[in-house]
């Protein structure tokens, strides 16, 4: 009997968002091979602790592949694949200012080899994470997907740009529909531990000062991951047009010192504050207009930022004690 489950291959399935979609996908009954390099900008002890969530499932193959090594890809990514869902990528704004070429190599150069992979294998479905921060400093908020005028300022928010660009030609001359998802500050359980919301929390708990860059007045539209995953699938199942770029946002913005001072209402302890000044890259504000995608992919973010603020510290908290044990 033949096998109608739809079949799907995930880049970076082992990290912060794709250890989440990757359980969403498995619990919808799709068949997803997950590959990942456990890149060392965050510890792959992490990443290892995300994937035992379904590494183990019947539905599941896992595959430790870099994406720059083209190679490994078509020997080892033999599966009949619906859809290419392209999460891996270097992150980070501020690492990318240090490292400029390797983040040219990982997010241009492998979604290139990820692309002719869909091209030579006739997969006809792309979906590629791309960031709030192709919009760069951009006054007109909030941010519009028609909004052509991108101002990038950091290497990282140009790769991602590239990666859109990109998808639009292999779109244009052979027929892959591409979708492009502007992820707007996702935040939830599994977080990185770079970023602002855990380092902040893990920081205030422990007593350590946290580094303030800025005065605080910065804004960010906090989406949770969970609100992210949802758009994801239905950007795998979108085929009303053959590329599309989308917002996924929330829809709100929050100060830096609004955030701050949720983490402290919290957790009921101050912040020691070690006040910065402004870092390069960083843009001031980042807002989502969301219609497109409410529209088109009935896109409905559920979870609002204080909402979401109390799931990743109850998870916070549970990982502690896992620890401690």
């Amino acid at each position: 009997m033949k096998d109608t489950k739809e079949k799907i291959l995930v880049t970076g399935g082992a990290g912060f968002i794709g250890s989440h979609l990757c359980e969403q996908l498995l619990k919808q009954g799709s068949h997803i091979t997950v590959i990942d390099n456990f890149d060392d900008y965050y510890s792959k002890d992490i990443k290892i602790k995300n994937i035992q969530l379904f590494i183990q499932n019947s539905n599941c193959i896992f595959l430790e592949i870099d994406i720059r090594n083209k190679e490994a890809i078509y020997e080892q990514c033999i599966g009949n694949y619906s859809c290419i869902i392209h999460l891996a990528a270097k992150a980070g704004v501020r690492p990318s200012i240090e490292s400029p070429i390797e983040y040219q190599e990982v997010n241009v150069m492998g979604t290139q080899n990820l692309l002719e992979f869909a091209r030579t294998k006739g997969i006809k479905q792309f979906v590629f994470a791309s960031s709030s921060s192709v919009y760069g400093i951009n006054q007109n908020f909030p941010w519009k997907e028609n909004d052509y005028v991108l101002n990038p300022i950091s290497p990282y928010a140009s790769t991602k740009v590239s990666g859109e660009l990109l998808g639009h030609v292999y779109s244009h001359l052979y027929g892959i529909r591409f979708i492009a998802l502007r992820f707007f500050t996702v935040f939830g359980p599994r977080q990185r531990p770079d970023l602002a919301i855990y380092s902040f929390t893990k920081k205030i708990i422990e007593g350590h000062p946290i580094h303030v860059f800025g005065d605080g007045s910065t804004k960010r539209d906090y989406t949770y991951v969970d609100d992210i995953v949802a758009g994801i699938i239905n950007a795998s199942k979108y085929s009303d047009s053959i590329f599309e770029v989308f917002n996924l946002g929330n829809n709100q913005t929050i100060t830096l010192a609004e955030m701050i001072c949720s983490i402290e209402a919290k957790l009921e302890k101050k912040a020691i504050i070690n006040r910065l000044p402004q870092q390069p890259g960083d843009v001031p504000i980042t807002c989502a207009n969301i219609e497109k995608s409410k529209s088109l992919l009935h896109y409905t973010p559920k979870t609002n930022f204080y909402d979401g603020l109390d799931k990743f510290i109850a998870w916070y908290h549970s990982l502690k004690i896992e620890l401690d044990e």
